[in-house]
């Protein structure tokens, strides 16, 4: 019999937060040059979350956060370690994790930023554990969110058809039982970088009157390429967290992936042999929510009563760096 590694932190509570506006394909028909049918027959996405323009990813994460907090039974000045994992940052300086400390009151703890795109909330996770584990605090909080809709060029119907805005977030604390994360595996490729990246506004190319005109601040992505290596690396990612858990597909109640779209969903459930009924899938409703997307997914999966106390879950991710991810938890 397989002796399963013992948790060092669990999950305390999981919120979420998605904003009211609603863009439908139907909506991108007439801002594009596309169609309801082939943005679901390439992503299987049939409308997403679009931020208001004064609700920036601190706004978002904040009401996810608080959620997570309630259902955990924790109060702000509670929480001893802040990570807020994003791609979205509301300003550059300072990081949008004080600004959500400073939200929510919780003037005890460290706050930080993440930057590892789509991946950054299972990064975050890690981040978290080792932090506890080393007992430099007893309460984590950390959060996923995006505004997507700020970085998408809405003129390129290749990538504006794929995101969406919101957050989620999860409160950690040291296990005392048989929950929690049993297991992680995190990896990175930076030769990759520019499949997926945004090539201006940073120190490197300042923002300027010729950056803006060109759009070149804005996300782009070379399709294909991302696609082929999101595939291979996210199997790296599941292969490597079953083997630490000493699990195997058969033993998940729950594959929650990152939700880029379905033909990755599909892929990734296919190499790890779990069946697509357990599979979690919402990319059809909030498109690519990058870091948040995960977070969202478990705490929806928790609502939804498909999993529990007791449940394994397999989590695996792959953003821009490119950066990958697989973790298993004990809910």
């Amino acid at each position: 019999m397989v002796k399963h590694p013992k948790p060092l932190v669990e999950i305390a509570g999981t919120g979420r937060y998605l904003p009211e506006r609603v863009l439908t394909n139907e909506d991108l028909e007439k801002m594009v040059e596309t169609s309801d049918q082939w943005i679901r027959d390439r992503t299987g996405i049939r409308e997403r979350r679009i931020a208001r323009d004064d609700e920036g990813a601190a706004d978002m994460a904040e009401r996810a956060a608080r959620a997570a907090m309630a259902k955990a039974g924790v109060e702000p000045g509670e929480i001893d370690i802040l990570i807020l994992a994003t791609a979205t940052p509301d300003r550059w300086l300072p990081s949008t994790a004080c600004d959500l400390q400073a939200l929510l009151g919780a003037g005890n703890a460290m706050a930080f930023d993440l930057a590892a795109a789509c991946s950054g909330w299972l990064y975050g996770l890690t981040m978290a554990e080792g932090y506890l584990v080393a007992g430099r605090g007893e309460i984590a909080l950390v959060v996923g969110t995006e505004k997507m809709s700020s970085i998408v060029n809405w003129e390129d119907r290749a990538t504006c058809i794929l995101f969406g805005d919101g957050a989620g977030a999860a409160v950690l604390r040291r296990a005392t039982g048989e929950r929690g994360i049993l297991s992680s595996h995190h990896k990175s490729d930076g030769t990759l970088g520019n499949l997926l990246y945004r090539p201006a506004g940073g120190a490197v190319i300042p923002m300027s009157p010729e950056v803006l005109e060109k759009r070149d601040h804005l996300m782009k992505m070379s399709g294909r390429e991302v696609f082929k290596n999101a595939v291979r690396s996210m199997a790296d990612a599941a292969d490597q967290a079953l083997q630490q858990a000493g699990l195997t597909g058969d033993d998940i109640d729950l594959l929650i992936p990152h939700q880029a779209n379905m033909r990755i969903i599909n892929a990734t459930a296919k190499y790890t042999g779990i069946p697509m009924e357990k599979v979690y899938v919402n990319v059809d409703r909030y498109g690519n929510m990058s870091s948040a997307a995960i977070p969202v997914a478990l705490d929806e999966a928790q609502e939804e009563g498909l999993v529990g106390p007791g449940s394994l879950i397999l989590l695996v991710a792959f953003g821009a760096g490119f950066t990958w991810s697989g973790m298993t938890i004990r809910l």
